[in-house]
């Protein structure tokens, strides 16, 4: 029987590769045609090493540089709508030029068809490079592949100096990312009918102390690697009460810690617990920021080679998974992150070109 897996020539343009990659639907957790598709490609290009955990294809150069570096991209992308339809792709003309228009054009087959254009480009880089086409970033991080690596085969990632991750960045370099804490504030009040409230103790009100810190809190703003991550500490969901005759007798608050990347996940739990002081908090999700790691020679070099200032990555990205492998990393590629997901999502063709242009400086 003939194969049906799609064929990606990486020796067409770049525009047209992100074409053919996005035309690949790979809606999160069935990337199975597309990982079968980069596997191929990447297995014939003979001076790579290639390994697949799952969905995520791995492909090294092994040339005893001095330094090696990750390139790394998701394969999957959100589900697709249906008006309007949003595969496949089609190139339509935009106020500076063209723009591929679809599915995955922002988030972020781009950056996926800039990685595999390097690889058929460079055959012997200026420093050993790992690609890493990684499954399920878009869902539950359970089934992300870059966890899946980091508790599989870290070995394939953690000796690398420094890693570039190619998010929708607009084609600016963000560098690093902030870290995350989410925790629950609870009060607890003593339930009554709400005709008779002196029986009971409303929580609700309780709450106004939550909420009172942190309308006086003064979030920092902290210079890490040369760069300042401005944190933030916010109310984000709020639930109480069982019904409009009850007085409640338990609310919570949820707030949401952006912390930045100097401030491990421990001294940013006792940060918001000493905000919080003598009332319940608990921590349901942290994870921490990343460095971007700008000193290393690796990352000056990019810096150097891109021509670009370096701005701080203010959200949480999956470079925080190469910081938890001792690799500092940083955020480029190509589309407006603004479009990412949209039914309309759509990146100007330039920036592909723009992206590949500037990773074969740093690497050729």
């Amino acid at each position: 029987m003939p194969s049906t897996t799609p064929v990606l020539d990486l020796t067409s343009d770049v525009t047209t590769l992100t074409a053919a990659v996005c035309d690949v639907e790979s809606v999160s957790l069935g990337e199975e045609a597309l990982a079968d598709a980069v596997e191929a490609a990447v297995r014939a290009l003979p001076h790579l090493q290639v390994t697949r955990i799952g969905n995520t294809v791995l492909a090294r150069t092994d040339l005893g540089r001095g330094e090696r570096v990750v390139l790394a991209g998701h394969i999957d992308t959100v589900p697709l709508t249906v008006d309007p339809v949003n595969l496949p792709t089609r190139v339509v003309d935009g106020p500076q030029g063209g723009v591929l228009w679809g599915r995955g054009t922002v988030d972020m087959k781009g950056g996926v068809a800039v990685m595999l254009r390097v690889a058929q480009e460079v055959r012997e880089p200026s420093r050993d490079v790992t690609f890493v086409f990684y499954e399920a970033e878009e869902i539950d991080s359970q089934f992300n592949g870059l966890l899946h690596v980091q508790e599989q085969r870290p070995d394939l990632v953690s000796d690398a100096d420094f890693a570039v991750l190619l998010e929708p960045t607009d084609a600016r370099v963000e560098g690093g990312c902030k870290g995350t804490l989410r925790a629950e504030v609870s009060t607890k009040g003593i339930a009554a009918h709400s005709a008779r409230p002196w029986k009971g103790h409303n929580a609700i009100h309780d709450a106004a102390d939550v909420l009172a810190r942190l309308v006086a809190y003064e979030p920092v703003t902290r210079l890490v690697d040369e760069l300042e991550y401005r944190e933030a500490l916010n109310a984000v969901l709020i639930d109480g009460g069982v019904a409009t005759n009850v007085i409640p007798d338990r609310c919570v608050v949820t707030v949401n810690y952006r912390y930045a990347p100097s401030l491990s996940e421990d001294e940013a739990e006792a940060h918001v617990r000493q905000v919080f002081s003598g009332l319940q908090v608990d921590v349901v999700d942290n994870a921490a920021g990343a460095r971007p790691g700008l000193h290393l020679p690796a990352a000056k070099a990019f810096v150097e080679a891109l021509g670009l200032p370096v701005e701080a990555k203010q959200g949480w990205t999956d470079v925080a998974r190469f910081s938890a492998m001792g690799v500092p990393a940083v955020n480029f590629g190509p589309g407006d992150p603004n479009l990412a997901h949209m039914d309309d999502e759509q990146c100007p063709v330039e920036q592909y070109v723009a992206c590949e242009a500037a990773l074969l400086r740093w690497l050729a």
